[in-house]
């Protein structure tokens, strides 16, 4: 792609992204998320792409739905997808969302009931660049509480991997500890949670769509038996069995 055409496509992305962050919901929508224990909820979804090593075209696209708060797999969609959209950094949802939306169209028109309450998605929400990562895009487009959980710092908005956060996450003792990533601006646009009590390296929790901070979080944590959550952990883990079984010389 030439550099005029890139700029142009940014531009497009740009403003796509601006008219979508104006309908994303920063609170509480869904009676079970007021809930101590999430009372009346019972499907926690989970997505994620997994790549061919070597090759960041074609990936594996994958949604998972475990039931809560058992957190056994109770449907799964796994797809070979082809991206066609280019990486430009700050705008992996427009690569990736399009097929995420599809898993769960297809789980819709199939079977409804399994649809998940919530999702939790591998990447980041209102902690981005423009405040409009993937879990808000999957949000809005679906119309599903969604949360962002990475599991790496993305450094924006002045927040930075420095001294200052290194000690942050020293001070996090046990599961369910937590702190808020706040940007230069002073807004609060997500927490790093030590979701275990076994892991001192924390995941990076934000506002997707149609739910809090402070229930994302608990909600984080409460789907986690290892450091990642559950629904995320079977995503990875399904995508990957799946490329190493259909695709066993390319690696993951």
């Amino acid at each position: 792609m030439s550099v005029l055409a890139e700029e142009h496509l940014v531009k497009q992305w740009e403003s796509e992204q601006a008219s979508l962050r104006q309908q994303v919901v920063e609170e509480d929508t869904e009676d079970w998320q007021r809930s101590p224990k999430f009372s009346g909820l019972e499907r926690v979804g989970g997505v994620d792409l997994s790549f061919i090593k070597g090759d960041d075209v074609n990936a594996c696209a994958q949604l998972v739905v475990l039931s809560y708060p058992e957190l056994e797999v109770l449907y799964e969609d796994c797809q070979m997808v082809t991206l066609t959209a280019p990486y430009i950094a700050g705008f992996l949802a427009f690569r990736e969302t399009p097929y995420l939306l599809e898993a769960l169209q297809r789980l819709e028109s199939s079977q409804p009931k399994l649809l998940p309450q919530v999702v939790l998605v591998d990447g980041n929400g209102l902690f981005h660049y423009r405040e409009f990562g993937l879990a808000c895009h999957l949000g809005v487009l679906s119309g599903l509480p969604c949360v962002g959980v990475a599991k790496n710092l993305l450094q924006v908005q002045g927040v930075k991997m420095n001294k200052e956060h290194r000690s942050q996450i020293a001070a996090l003792k046990k599961g369910g500890d937590f702190f808020p990533l706040t940007a230069s601006s002073g807004k609060v646009l997500g927490k790093a949670l030590r979701s275990s009590d076994s892991s001192s390296k924390p995941v990076y929790v934000s506002v997707g769509h149609k739910i809090s901070l402070d229930t994302a979080v608990r909600l984080t944590h409460s789907c986690c038996r290892y450091r990642v959550p559950e629904p995320i952990r079977q995503a990875d883990i399904r995508s990957r069995e799946y490329l190493r079984i259909h695709y066993p010389t390319a690696g993951t």
